[in-house]
């Protein structure tokens, strides 16, 4: 089982020393490349095994369980490792194209790789100090990648990105420090037990709300979001699209992860307040999209709104309602690293994301134009796309739960929604070139450019693949909410008959 669980972790370092060693040259891409296929393959035999046994565990270094470094998958585990490894080689063909030789000097593929390792070791972990040292994996790649480049834009997003980071990093820490002095574990699994057990619960309460806010910040989410905005339109399209779809996504998962397994024993408290921070957290995105004018700050806006839906599920706390959450975290890292990398065609076709300064997209590029309207629809909650069924499923959960006011919020947000990826079509695809220029997606070669639309084409197909054939991805998300629900068979696993 070792060999399963370490394998996804082991090959994104590997592969980024080898291109970090060959970054002079251009067998530095192609590194990357086929360390991200392997990754892939890897993580599908990942997939198999999880759906064959249910959960699986390793202990590395033979040290048994509390004791020593775990990794452990379950169904949510499992296919975060596999959607990263499929955003991870979209993204790694995508940049055939987009990253030039400056930036692959300066060590973009290593960092790259750097940054997938960070987040497959934060899906993969059964343990909080891990976690802890794959977020700071996370921070220092993702700041690396932010930078690269050196503009002052990039610069003072990168100052903001690192701050509030570090914040979080901070009461990450305090959190880890008081819940292993009141249980003397950090093994989540371990911590599922003796938590319960504590003499003084309202403290184990206020260690929740450490928590809440260190793992809220990673999801940008009501009220401490305002990091994303600011640095996620200044890098690299390849650098944006991967931050787009896998950074706070991880914040979300450690969301999850903690409040169904180790902080359940005051949910009328928490999950009321996640509550809140989802309502909040959609409202505040979907309107900062709307008052933008610039393509990856309305979808930067939109990153933050989207999280408010995932937030919902786990704030009702449902089976229907973790459901849907886990539906939704799929479906979203698909679609909004899709837009993302559309946008890098847009700029390369126009020299601008600014919607006042380009136009005529669709006559000139059709196919790019129907390629954008995919992922754009499915944001939107358009049938009969992926992201109908995922706003679909937590609607109907907090209407099951009688949550009518959280709902009309969901469904008014996603009509707002509509507002920005129409605003983007009529502004960048339909109405003609404000100077009368006509963009051509020519002015990009034949090699990059097939580099470019290749992925774009295989994620829109993908999305259209979740929507047109929903049954088996809702059981699979229906399982996974079992098992976060119902966690016996993730203890037992991983502590074995361990007292």
């Amino acid at each position: 089982m070792s060999w399963y669980l370490a394998t996804p972790l082991a090959l994104p370092f590997l592969t980024a020393v080898l291109a970090f060693l060959w970054r002079k040259r251009a067998a530095g891409r192609w590194i990357s490349l086929l360390g991200n296929a392997f990754l892939l393959g890897a993580a599908g035999l990942l997939m198999v095994e999880v759906l064959r046994e249910g959960v699986i565990a390793g202990q590395m270094g033979g040290w048994r369980a509390p004791f020593g470094i775990t990794l452990v998958a379950d169904y949510l585990g499992a296919v975060m490792v596999v959607i990263t490894a499929i955003t991870a080689f979209a993204t790694a063909l995508y940049a055939m194209g987009d990253i030039d030789e400056a930036k692959e000097r300066l060590g973009y593929h290593a960092l790259f790789n750097l940054l997938i390792a960070g987040v497959t070791g934060a899906f993969l972990t059964g343990d909080l100090f891990n976690l802890y040292v794959w977020f700071e994996v996370m921070l220092i790649s993702s700041f690396g990648l932010l930078v690269l480049g050196g503009s002052r834009a990039q610069i003072d997003g990168g100052v903001k990105y690192v701050t509030l980071n570090l914040v979080s990093t901070i009461l990450f820490l305090a959190g880890i420090g008081l819940l292993y002095g009141m249980t003397g574990t950090l093994n989540m699994a371990d911590l599922a037990l003796r938590v319960p057990q504590v003499e003084n619960q309202g403290m184990v309460t206020v260690i929740a709300m450490l928590f809440m806010i260190a793992f809220g910040v990673k999801a940008a989410v009501f009220p401490l979001f305002f990091w994303l905005p600011a640095a996620y339109h200044t890098p690299a399209f390849s650098v944006s699209a991967v931050f787009a779809g896998l950074l706070t996504k991880v914040g979300v998962y450690a969301l999850i992860r903690m409040f169904t397994l180790v902080f359940t024993g005051d949910t009328g408290f928490t999950h009321e307040i996640l509550l809140w921070v989802a309502g909040f957290t959609m409202v505040t995105g979907v309107l900062g999209a709307a008052a933008q004018n610039e393509i990856r700050k309305i979808l930067s806006f939109h990153i933050v709104s989207q999280i408010g839906y995932m937030i919902l599920g786990l704030a009702l706390y449902t089976p229907l309602g973790i459901v849907g959450a886990v539906f939704y975290l799929v479906h979203h890292i698909i679609v909004k690293a899709n837009l993302f990398l559309i946008g890098g065609v847009v700029h390369r076709a126009t020299g601008s994301t600014d919607l006042a300064r380009i136009g005529g997209l669709y006559k000139a590029a059709p196919l790019l134009g129907v390629l954008f309207l995919i992922p754009a629809f499915s944001l939107a909650g358009f049938p009969p796309l992926s992201g109908f069924w995922a706003k679909y499923v937590i609607v109907a959960a907090a209407l099951e739960d009688q949550g009518w006011v959280i709902a009309g919020v969901a469904l008014a947000v996603g009509l707002l929604t509509i507002y920005s990826m129409t605003k983007i079509w009529a502004e960048a695809f339909w109405k003609k070139h404000p100077a009368g220029y006509e963009p051509e997606l020519n002015r990009v070669s034949a090699a990059p450019r097939r580099w470019m639309l290749a992925p774009i084409a295989g994620l829109a197909t993908l999305t259209m693949i979740i929507g047109l054939f929903p049954e088996p991805f809702v059981v699979f998300a229906e399982t996974s909410a079992q098992q976060l629900l119902e966690p016996a068979g993730y203890i037992t696993a991983v502590l074995g008959d361990a007292p």
